[in-house]
């Protein structure tokens, strides 16, 4: 992060919007506005911590923004604030979160906060919660007749299924090398002190 105050880009062609979600972060965050997609796009690069980005906008959709943030590879967290519900194309964006509109106040800060933390995960960890958001927007909207016709749906369910068995290796690693470490911590310490009783013989 460039300051110690997270940065977060708030891009909404409807400047009442725009005006109303400074007012609600400006507290806590270092907030900037775009009002379209090549606006936003200008502004985007690593000091910006989290982009909370509009689906519907002229000249470039916020889907063309957020595919372009993906390509560039920035390191900054996306929620799509939007009045475009969920549908079974966000099985392939990229964004950490998603909010239909209206949105309350405690909604996106609520949000944002969410992005923060996740920003501080290890990538594993970051792609299996969006993974689940994504599933449990579509779990939400849809019903279990659509669910079970969608392809989309069931790439979704293998994806997350694939990460699940991914982070129990991470962390089924991280165990074993916690326990190397421990077992290599105490072989010093015994040798410390077979060394130390022998010098005092």
């Amino acid at each position: 992060m460039a300051t110690d105050t997270p940065t977060v880009l708030i891009v909404e062609d409807e400047p009442d919007l725009a005006n109303l979600y400074t007012v609600w972060l400006g507290d806590e965050y270092d907030t900037h506005t775009a009002s379209n997609g090549s606006e936003a796009l200008e502004l985007i690069d690593d000091s910006v911590d989290v982009v909370l980005l509009d689906r519907r906008m002229p000249e470039l959709s916020g889907d063309t923004v957020l595919e372009t943030i993906g390509e560039r590879e920035v390191e900054c967290r996306v929620a799509m604030v939007t009045a475009v519900e969920p549908d079974f194309d966000i099985v392939s964006m990229g964004f950490d979160d998603y909010l239909v509109k209206p949105v309350s106040k405690d909604e996106l800060l609520q949000a944002v906060e969410r992005l923060e933390v996740r920003a501080t995960y290890d990538e594993e960890f970051q792609e299996l919660f969006t993974l689940a958001e994504k599933k449990a927007l579509l779990d939400t909207e849809k019903t279990p007749e659509q669910l079970a016709d969608s392809e989309a749906y069931e790439r979704l369910e293998a994806q997350l299924a694939g990460s699940r068995v991914e982070i129990s290796t991470v962390v089924a690693d991280a165990i074993e090398a916690n326990k190397a470490t421990t077992a290599g911590e105490a072989d010093e310490a015994d040798k410390t002190t077979t060394t130390d009783a022998d010098e005092s013989e």
